[in-house]
């Protein structure tokens, strides 16, 4: 019994646990693992080179982009700018023929009222484009104002 006591010795278990660690394979296995941390160093050092070229390529497209939105952005505001002139013209066209109708019907009216033979259809016949005039100037002014 002693003998199979002593084999199993916790002793002998180490030192049985230290050689096979300490073994031949030891400086093979080393290597080993150093070669495969290198490939997996090296893998992972590509990776992120690409993923560099992949950020600068992204970060290039998206200047771009905003280049061309910013001239974009240009190009509308001085389009806007025009379209504003061109507008604030017609108004003021429109507003200098409407004074002019208003000349004319008041020195229609006052020609009216001067002659008492004048049929009541062409009395009403100023006025009435008086008010077609401002209806169509309002109506353009609406569709302008709309159209901003």
């Amino acid at each position: 019994m002693s003998e199979n006591t002593n084999s199993f010795s916790p002793a002998k278990l180490l030192s049985k646990a230290v050689k096979t660690v300490k073994g031949e394979n030891t400086n093979r296995l080393i290597e080993d693992f150093t070669s495969e941390m290198t490939l997996v160093a090296e893998g992972l050092y590509e990776d992120q080179g690409k993923l560099h070229q992949e950020i600068s390529q992204l970060a290039r497209e998206e200047d771009a982009r905003l280049q061309h939105i910013e001239t974009e952005m240009a190009a509308l505001d001085t389009t806007l700018e025009e379209d504003r002139r061109n507008n604030d013209e017609i108004v003021t066209e429109l507003r200098n023929r409407l004074a002019a109708l208003e000349k004319q019907n008041k020195a229609l009216q006052a020609g009216a009222a001067k002659k008492d033979k004048k049929s009541w259809i062409a009395q009403l016949t100023v006025p009435v484009a008086i008010l077609a005039g401002a209806w169509v100037i309002v109506t353009v002014l609406k569709l302008i104002g709309g159209g901003l």
